[in-house]
């Protein structure tokens, strides 16, 4: 059965998805080449970006960053004790708070240390690497990137099969940070283990959730409110991008976890 089939009735104008292996796209539909914007999915090509510049020794995981006794590991676990705007709410390592303060934070930081835009190293670090000539940060290192499903595919390809970073610490980063901190999954509700790893949202045992029933806990990624998704299962290899001119609601919430769910039934 085609897993696409239901996209093609969602209540969005278009819908762009490609289901990855780590050697290439396995199905694709949609305007793949077409560019859209990716509000938190950004969160995933900043995260890369900061691990690259972690390997190159340009920053460190332990430096100190954001709020008093925060690191770097904190700012891209949403456990700086940053509120979503930047407050203060707490010490570093109690609760699990979303922060796009925290990415902003972090881009600054690499900005300093390697001398350019932080936009200009997340291009030549990652974008150009691997050929994502559609992919661009336009402004906060945190939901300001635009970019098609063609060059997500690639980028998925790179967290299946990392050529950029070593497997140890793309395995650091999608291993939960600072466990056991309760919090709110944004669109989802409280979570009294809300798991995060490096950038990375983890699956984990987290429901409700914008993944499928079929998803392993394993399953590493993130959403954005623009209607956009990327995930990755490591258990199963497989990989999902999809892309919409719709933002996220009730709809998403309900056609992302059957999509999710059909594409692990067809792989």
């Amino acid at each position: 059965m085609d897993p696409f089939v239901a996209v093609d009735q969602w209540p969005v104008g278009q819908a762009a998805v490609g289901v990855v292996r780590a050697k290439g796209v396995l199905m694709s539909r949609g305007p793949v080449e077409r560019p859209f914007p990716l509000a938190s999915v950004t969160k995933l090509l900043t995260a890369m970006a900061v691990l690259v510049a972690v390997e190159e020794g340009t920053v460190a995981l332990d430096d100190e960053a954001g709020p008093e006794g925060a690191t770097v590991a904190h700012l891209l676990a949403h456990a700086s004790g940053l509120d979503m705007d930047g407050s203060r709410l707490g010490p570093p390592g109690r609760r699990r708070m979303y922060s796009n303060a925290g990415f902003d934070i972090l881009g600054q930081l690499v900005a300093e240390r390697a001398g350019m835009p932080f936009a200009t190293y997340a291009t030549e670090a990652v974008f150009a690497p691997l050929g994502m000539a559609a992919t661009a940060i336009t402004g906060s290192p945190a939901w300001e990137a635009t970019a098609s499903a063609a060059d997500l595919c690639a980028f998925s390809r790179e967290l299946l099969a990392p050529t950029l970073i070593s497997d140890k610490t793309l395995a650091t980063a999608t291993t939960v940070a600072f466990p056991g901190l309760a919090g709110v999954l944004p669109g989802f509700g409280r979570q009294e283990s809300n798991d995060w790893g490096l950038g990375f949202e983890l699956r984990d045992h987290k429901t409700p959730h914008w993944t499928g029933s079929r998803n392993s806990p394993a399953t590493f990624g993130h959403f954005g409110r623009t209607g956009t998704f990327l995930w990755v299962d490591p258990d199963v290899m497989l990989a999902l991008v999809c892309l919409t001119d719709r933002d996220f609601g009730p709809w998403a919430a309900e056609a992302w976890p059957a999509l999710s769910d059909d594409v692990l039934a067809a792989s």
